[in-house]
């Protein structure tokens, strides 16, 4: 398919263009500057996703607060699929929003995904593809092939057919190593999301926390038979994701989340930590601030003073048990 092949020549442009500037420090024929081109094709990309990532985290939000308006048109036409997917259509389109755009990100990756997988698979079986079957770039997949991570372990290598690599248990470890690692970021990512920036009781907490639990281990599963090239992309893509997530739900965080109350409290102590700096500077903000503070503790003290009860003579004791 063409749009395949082209991204296979994209894909493979990258990386031997981060290997020509990586050879002169690491050395050309090392598994470290192929692993770390690796590594900078997933900033590229990750760069050019992020207007999408944008998108993504607007319809996440959109449709974790509109959740409460569809469990009513769910109840309300509970026998009527028709009509629920008329008046849910007509609610998205209302509030413009696309259910489809939260799955974008990873939609778009998964072409680039498979070109970085052929492209790793053409290494290993020694078949130029992309840029690598171009004349300026001949002997680069022999190069590559040969390359060794910790001079151990091949790039195309994989954990299922580790037998077929120079170093067996090299293999088996690394691959077993950076499986846990992409299962164990894949969790995390999903987790950080689900916990902090979720409204309580939000309807999509459950299908969230399904998925929570169904990536990481599609993940482990399939990681076995991923090349450790295709796994050190997913690595980093995913601690890409985790900080570049973490970002976000730090600084716009969805309203009536955890998230969300621990930036308001944020705000108001760098507002009081301002208003502070300014009293320092200021005898005039400071007088105001400390008869503001007088005042409040005066009305905190008369209001206990109302709420203790008043002393009774013994007489009036002894009236009152009559």
């Amino acid at each position: 398919m063409f749009v395949l092949e082209w991204l296979e020549v994209a894909v493979s442009w990258v990386l031997v263009t981060f290997h020509s500037l990586l050879a002169p420090i690491f050395g050309a024929e090392k598994g470290i500057t192929w692993a770390l081109s690796i590594v900078g094709l997933v900033i590229v990309i990750r760069i050019a996703l992020i207007p999408v990532f944008v998108r993504q985290i607007k319809a996440q939000r959109g449709m974790q607060l509109l959740q409460p308006k569809m469990k009513e048109i769910q109840t309300k036409y509970a026998g009527d699929r028709n009509k629920q997917s008329e008046e849910m259509m007509k609610l998205y389109k209302e509030t413009g929003t696309n259910p489809l755009s939260s799955c974008l990100p990873l939609v778009l990756q998964a072409p680039i995904f498979y070109a970085l997988f052929q492209v790793l698979q053409g290494i290993a079986q020694l078949q130029s593809k992309g840029v690598f079957q171009w004349e300026q770039y001949a002997g680069l997949t022999q190069q590559a092939h040969d390359s060794l991570l910790f001079g151990l372990v091949p790039l195309y290598a994989t954990f299922k057919d580790a037998d077929q690599t120079p170093n067996p248990v090299a293999t088996r470890i690394l691959c077993g190593i950076l499986v846990v690692l992409m299962t164990a970021t894949t969790f995390l990512t999903q987790r950080q999301l689900m916990v902090k920036n979720m409204p309580a009781g939000n309807p999509m907490a459950q299908q969230q926390k399904i998925l929570l639990y169904v990536f990481p281990l599609m993940f482990a599963f399939g990681g076995f038979g991923f090349p450790v090239g295709v796994l050190i992309y997913w690595l980093t893509t995913n601690l890409w994701s985790m900080g570049q997530q973490f970002w976000v739900i730090r600084n716009n965080p969805t309203p009536g989340t955890p998230a969300f109350d621990s930036y308001q409290a944020r705000v108001a102590q760098k507002e009081a930590s301002k208003v502070m700096k300014q009293a320092a500077r200021d005898p005039e903000i400071a007088a105001q601030l400390k008869a503001q503070e007088e005042a409040a503790a005066a009305a905190a003290e008369e209001a206990r003073q109302r709420e203790q009860p008043k002393k009774q003579t013994r007489s009036q004791r002894s009236k009152k048990k009559k």
